[in-house]
């Protein structure tokens, strides 16, 4: 929605602008207060999809003797649907409809999961030898859990950010009991 073409926000630009302020920072006192403790739920939460998804899709592809791309692709995508299926669950179970649960999904996981993949895999891409350790290797399960950790600690300042602005796992916060 662009703000400037609605003549009602004409007094807030006026009374921003008279106080230094910009429309961003005057409207920024409806989002939710961002703790880090919220941030770290949000996150965790995350890390829990995420994580179910990028075992289970290195294990497969890695019992399967697949190449580290196709395997890598494969982790990411169960890392992504576990991650929709696990906030989907939630919503779902508080009413609201398959659309609009999807939708809350989007919204709230997308940024989310797409940071810590990244993160996730490229800390595992860096490891030396990771990338060809093998199920039965402790480099496989160490730099894996590394990983997640990383993407852990890298994650939270986001979804700390996106919540503070009304983001992310902040649209979740109407479906709680």
């Amino acid at each position: 929605m662009q703000h400037e073409t609605h003549s009602a926000h004409a007094h807030h630009r006026t009374h921003d602008q008279a106080h230094d302020h910009t429309h961003e920072q005057a409207h920024h006192h409806h989002a939710p207060a961002a703790t880090w403790a919220m941030a770290a739920q949000a996150t965790l939460h995350c890390l829990t999809g995420c994580a179910v998804g990028e075992v289970l899709g290195m294990v497969i592809g890695t019992w399967l003797g697949w190449g580290n791309a196709p395997t890598m692709a494969l982790a990411i995508v169960l890392a992504f649907f576990f991650g929709y299926s696990l906030t989907l669950r939630g919503v779902l179970k508080a009413g609201v409809g398959l659309k609009a649960a999807v939708r809350v999904a989007l919204a709230a996981d997308t940024l989310s999961i797409a940071v810590m993949e990244l993160i996730d895999n490229g800390v595992i891409a860096l490891w030396p030898n990771a990338m060809d350790a093998h199920l039965g290797d402790t480099l496989f399960w160490g730099a894996l859990a590394a990983s997640l950790v990383i993407a852990f600690l890298a994650t939270t300042p986001v979804n700390k950010w996106m919540i503070g602005r009304g983001k992310g796992h902040a649209v979740m916060h109407q479906y709680h009991h």
